[in-house]
C-alpha cells in the first residue's frame, strides 16, 4: 500500500531501541514516507517538540528515564494538535484502553507488523488533517471572513449559503483528499472546482474531463493515455489527461455517468495514486488533486447498484453541495444586473434597465437550469431589446413556461406566522381580504400591467381582469 497523505512536517519516532527505530524508519520510507526523524532519549522529547514541529509522534511506552505512559498525558496537554501512536511489546488490552482514554490516536504492539503500522500512520494523519480543517473552518465561520475573496470573483452572490461554501473551500483547498461537488445543472460546479484549484497552491494545470457519454475504453484512453500499438490506429503513444494534470488538478465532471469498470479504475487511482496506460504493463504514478462533480444523487445510484459504495466514500472526503438558485433568490437581482452588464457589452448595446415586473417575475421563477438558465435568458432578452425599459416582452421563454415554472415557496403554518397575520391585518383576515391584498400588490409591482400581474398571481389575465372589474 501507499500512504495517501502528503505532509510537510516529519513523523517523529521515539524509542530507546535503535533496532526498532531503524526498522520503523525503513518501513515508512519503503512506502514513500521519507520525512521521518528519530529520538532515542525520552527525556529530550518535550524540549525537541518546542523547537521542532512534527506531524505525528510514534511513542514507545516502555523506556528508561521517562516512560511513554508518563509522557503521553504531557503530550496531550501541551501539544493537543499532535496525534500520538503508542507502541509497546506489552500486548495488554487494559494498557491499550488506558492509552486511548489518555488521548492516544492508536495503539500497536511489538514485534511490529509493518502493514499495521502504515495503516495506523495513515489513519492518524487523516484524522489530524480533518481536525485541523475543522478548527480552521470554525475560525472562519466565527470571524465571517474570506482570506482570498478574489478566488470567488467569478461567482456573483450575496447568499450566506454561498459565503459559507467559500469559507469551507478556503479551509480544504490545500488538502490532497478528493472533493465531491454536487448540485443541480447550472449551479456553477465547475466554477467551484476552479476556485479550489486556484487556492490549492498547486502549480500544475487545471484539467477538465467530462465523463458523460464515455464508455470504459474512451474513459481509460482519455484519462490514462495509451502506448504505441495498444489498439488499431494507435500509431504512437499518447499521454492521458491525468498526466497533463501532473502537479495540478484534475476535475472529473458528470461522475455519476461512469460505468462499473471505469469506477473500478478510478477507485484504484484514488487509493494508490497509480494507473496503467492502455496496453501498457508499466505502472505510472500521479500527484494530481482529484475533484469530481455530479448533478445526480449518488446515494440513489448506490441503492440501485449503479455506483460503487467504496468509490463514493473515497470521493466524498470533502463534500460541497451547491444550493439551487430557487434556494437563494436573494441572488437573482444582482445576477440579473451582472448578466445585463455582460450581455450589453457582448452585443454592443446600451445596458437596459429592467422594469419592476421583470424583477418581480424573475424573483418568483423556478429556474430549473439555475444560474446558467438566467444567463441565457438575459442574453436572449437583451438581444431582443431595442429602447426604453426592458419589459417582459423581451423574455419570450418566460411566458411559454410560466404556468409550470413559477414556484413561490409557501411558509408552513406556525404560531409565528399566525401572529404576523394578526399583526398585519389587525385580526385574522378573510379569504377575500387576502385576495384583495395580493391583487393590489401584484398590480403595484407591475405598474398596472394586468398580464404581468396575472403571471405573478398564477392566474389567467382574463380572470384578473374580471376580478378587477367586479371586486365584490
Amino acid at each position: 500500500m501507499k500512504t495517501k497523505i502528503n505532509f510537510q512536517l516529519p513523523i517523529l519516532l521515539v524509542d530507546d531501541d535503535p533496532v526498532v527505530l531503524e526498522v520503523s524508519m525503513t518501513a515508512l520510507e519503503s512506502e514513500g514516507i521519507s520525512n521521518v526523524v528519530t529520538l532515542s532519549d525520552s527525556r529530550k522529547l518535550v524540549h525537541f517538540l518546542e523547537s521542532n514541529p512534527v506531524s505525528l509522534i510514534i511513542l514507545d511506552l516502555v523506556m528508561p528515564h521517562v516512560s511513554g505512559m508518563e509522557l503521553l498525558p504531557v503530550l496531550i496537554r501541551d501539544f493537543p494538535h499532535l496525534p500520538v501512536i503508542v507502541m509497546t511489546s506489552n500486548d495488554d488490552l487494559d494498557t491499550a484502553v488506558r492509552c486511548i482514554k489518555a488521548g492516544a490516536t492508536d495503539y500497536i504492539t511489538k514485534p511490529m507488523d509493518v502493514e499495521r503500522l502504515l495503516l495506523s500512520v495513515e489513519k492518524a494523519l487523516q484524522v489530524n488533517e480533518l481536525s485541523t480543517e475543522n478548527r480552521n473552518l470554525r475560525e472562519y465561520l466565527l470571524n465571517d471572513r474570506l482570506e482570498y475573496p478574489s478566488a470567488f470573483e467569478s461567482m456573483v452572490t450575496t447568499s450566506k449559503k454561498m459565503r459559507a461554501i467559500f469559507q469551507y473551500i478556503e479551509v480544504i483547498a490545500k488538502s490532497d483528499q478528493p472533493v465531491l461537488i454536487t448540485g443541480e445543472t447550472g449551479v456553477g460546479k465547475e466554477l467551484i472546482a476552479r476556485a479550489i484549484g486556484e487556492l490549492s497552491g498547486k502549480r500544475g494545470a487545471f484539467v477538465t474531463v467530462n465523463a458523460a457519454g464515455l464508455d470504459d475504453n474512451m474513459f481509460s484512453d482519455t484519462l490514462f493515455g495509451h502506448k504505441r500499438g495498444a489498439f488499431t490506429g494507435a500509431d504512437q503513444a499518447r499521454e492521458g489527461l491525468i498526466s497533463t494534470a501532473a502537479g495540478g488538478t484534475l476535475f472529473l465532471d458528470e461522475i455519476g455517468d461512469l460505468n462499473e469498470m471505469s469506477q473500478v479504475k478510478l477507485l484504484r487511482l484514488i487509493q494508490e495514486n497509480e494507473f496503467y496506460p492502455v496496453g501498457s504493463d508499466i505502472i505510472k504514478r500521479t500527484d494530481a488533486r482529484l475533484l469530481v462533480a455530479t448533478n445526480q444523487d449518488l446515494t440513489k445510484l448506490i441503492a440501485s447498484n449503479k455506483f460503487r459504495k467504496d468509490l463514493y466514500y473515497r470521493l466524498c472526503a470533502h463534500h460541497i453541495h451547491i444550493p439551487p438558485l430557487s434556494e437563494r433568490r436573494e441572488d437573482i437581482p444582482i445576477l440579473l444586473d451582472h448578466f445585463l452588464e455582460k450581455a450589453s457589452k457582448s452585443l454592443n448595446k446600451p445596458k437596459p434597465v429592467p422594469s419592476r415586473e421583470v424583477v418581480a417575475l424573475l424573483s418568483t421563477y423556478q429556474f430549473d437550469g439555475n444560474v446558467r438558465e438566467l444567463h441565457a435568458m438575459v442574453f436572449d432578452a437583451v438581444a431582443r431589446y431595442s429602447t426604453g425599459l426592458l419589459t417582459l416582452e423581451s423574455f419570450a421563454g418566460l411566458f411559454a413556461n410560466v404556468n409550470t415554472s413559477l414556484d413561490v415557496a409557501l411558509p408552513q403554518p406556525s404560531k409565528e406566522l399566525d401572529e404576523s397575520i394578526y399583526e398585519f391585518f389587525g385580526r385574522f383576515p378573510t379569504i377575500k381580504e387576502v385576495e384583495d391584498y395580493l391583487i393590489s400588490s401584484a398590480m403595484n409591482l407591475t405598474s398596472g400591467n394586468q398580464r404581468s400581474a396575472a403571471m405573478l398571481l398564477g392566474i389567467a389575465r382574463q380572470t384578473l381582469s374580471k376580478r378587477l372589474s367586479n371586486p365584490a
